[in-house]
């Protein structure tokens, strides 16, 4: 990610040569790229992505918006809120390192990118260069054929996945093509650059006319916060989030969830730049008024004050078992948000159709589809159509809808 915002120049060579000098003297050279993303002082000492990162950039064909999110175990929760943000996903395989990849974070991160609702994946097949021989085409189709399989399983679609050769140290193939005269020549024959594969993997935008738009924008507002922050001397208190449905604007009052406290939108900003309005499916920052920062958490929701979210002690969720279950304690997660909760009641096994097969089973198995009551110990802000985790010991056990 880094290389890429380097090409298309949403960060400059400058930077890129101070954490380049910064990196060396931490004996982290090869790291300098990485830290585009990994801002925080702990995620560069120690080489991993805790928390995800946002950062934009522009073609002529579009403008993104990278949700860095953590690959490591500990850090799922924040992969999750980063994960429900995204509109496609880009997945970052290390050639040399599939086994370790395949019995850790890889399996489970593709599973909770299909649970958050995410259809298309574009996969980077990186480090090609450090491959023996350097950019061998035979291990490319190797790996390409190991994860089509694991993405297969997970319920990805073969014409929602592409697969890029590349090197994102020395930057072959992320924004340029090989030369002809380089081992990575076989790549331009069949594949597309990184960019490009972005630029044609962008989901169909939903025209203004089509009915599912306007039902959209005609949606109470509806945004879940993934970060409070004090900002400027303007700007004391913002809040930053992507707007799930609705619209609001410079002016408005809106109804903080679960608190119950209102708040004045003083100023707002859609990626960075100041605007007058933000619409449904736009990562925005709210600048507050008229509101004090205990009442903002991460995973509370602004809404409308005329139509505010309910807040809830339960809910019926269809969930896809994973692992097997019984009434049981599990941590729910949606978006921002994971509280513990409880599996109160196992509703009724059912079929592909949600009709029902058994009432009341013992016992889920995985595999199975199913309904349940999952109960909350504090009101939690929620919709229904809201894509769920749930994980139990470090473990992703199910995911589904509330009903």
């Amino acid at each position: 990610m880094g290389r890429l915002l380097l090409g298309v120049g949403a960060v400059s060579q400058r930077d890129i040569d101070k954490y380049q000098k910064q990196a060396s003297e931490m004996g982290k050279a090869s790291f300098a790229l990485a830290w585009v993303m990994d801002t925080s002082a702990e995620e560069r000492e120690r080489g991993i992505t805790f928390d995800f990162a946002q950062h934009h950039f522009s073609t002529p064909k579009s403008d993104f918006t990278i949700l860095d999110a953590p690959g490591h175990r500990d850090f799922v929760p924040n992969m999750i809120g980063g994960a429900s943000m995204a509109d496609m996903a880009v997945l970052v395989v290390d050639t040399n390192q599939l086994d370790s990849g395949m019995k850790g974070q890889t399996r489970e991160h593709i599973l909770l990118a299909k649970a958050v609702g995410l259809k298309k994946v574009v996969v980077a097949v990186n480090k090609l260069d450090a491959s023996t021989p350097p950019w061998s085409q035979q291990l490319f189709e190797t790996v390409q054929t190991d994860i089509k399989k694991l993405l297969a399983t997970s319920g990805f679609a073969d014409e929602d996945i592409k697969f890029i050769p590349c090197s994102g140290l020395s930057g072959t193939n992320v924004i340029n093509a090989p030369k002809p005269s380089s081992p990575a020549a076989w790549i331009p024959k069949s594949h597309f650059t990184l960019l490009q594969a972005l630029e044609r993997s962008i989901p169909a935008p939903t025209k203004p006319t089509t009915t599912a738009a306007q039902e959209l924008l005609k949606q109470p507002l509806r945004m879940q916060i993934i970060d409070v922050f004090r900002g400027s001397i303007t700007n004391p208190l913002s809040v930053a989030g992507r707007i799930a449905s609705g619209t609001v604007q410079i002016g408005d009052i809106v109804t903080i969830q679960p608190s119950g406290e209102k708040a004045a939108i003083k100023a707002l900003d859609v990626s960075d730049e100041p605007r007058e309005y933000a619409v449904a499916g736009q990562i925005c920052t709210l600048h507050l008024s008229d509101i004090e920062a205990q009442h903002l958490r991460s995973g509370d929701v602004v809404c409308s004050s005329q139509h505010p979210v309910r807040v809830v002690k339960s809910c019926t969720v269809l969930i896809e078992v994973l692992e097997a279950l019984l009434p049981q304690p599990v941590d729910v997660h949606f978006g921002r948000l994971h509280v513990p909760g409880r599996i109160s009641q196992l509703v009724e096994t059912v079929d592909g159709e949600g009709e029902q097969m058994k009432r009341r089973p013992r016992v889920l198995k995985a595999g199975q589809r199913a309904r349940v009551r999952v109960g909350f110990e504090e009101g939690v802000p929620m919709v229904v159509g809201e894509r769920v985790v749930l994980r139990s010991a470090g473990v992703t056990v199910a995911y589904g809808r509330v009903e």
